[in-house]
């Protein structure tokens, strides 16, 4: 298994950020063939999503999780800025990991499909992702 762990900014707006070239470099670093790609955020207000990016998807998601998880005083985890709690409910439901297969050196991804950060935390505007290859 090989492991590296990478910091992304993702600054003080919400953002999908698409991992997919640091994914690529980092599968390419490895020497990757078959296998499996992990991505794990270790942090407890983001998340990882598989989705189109560019096409309005990531805006959509992100406009899809105002409307679930309203940034507002409603939240009982109230550090932070308002309606802060929310985003320590957001990986209850963009999980904060993903596991991609790895064929020829390449994720096994669909024709629109990306792997992304979703970070709605505007408190912490620099995340670490840890990618990791598994051999198969």
């Amino acid at each position: 298994m090989r492991s590296e762990e990478i910091e992304v900014r993702t600054g003080s707006v919400e953002v999908v950020y698409d991992l997919g070239a640091e994914c690529d470099r980092f599968l390419r670093s490895a020497s990757a063939e078959d296998g499996l790609l992990n991505v794990w955020v270790p942090h407890a207000t983001a998340g990882l999503a598989i989705i189109e990016t560019g096409a309005g998807s990531d805006d959509d998601l992100l406009a899809a999780l105002r409307e679930l998880l309203p940034k507002d005083d409603r939240w009982q985890h109230r550090h932070g800025s308002r309606g802060h709690g929310r985003d320590h409910v957001l990986p209850a439901i963009v999980p904060p990991y993903a596991t991609i297969p790895v064929l020829g050196g390449e994720m096994a991804l669909g024709t629109w499909q990306s792997v992304c950060l979703v970070d709605t935390n505007v408190d912490n505007p620099v995340r670490r992702v840890r990618l990791s290859f598994l051999p198969g």
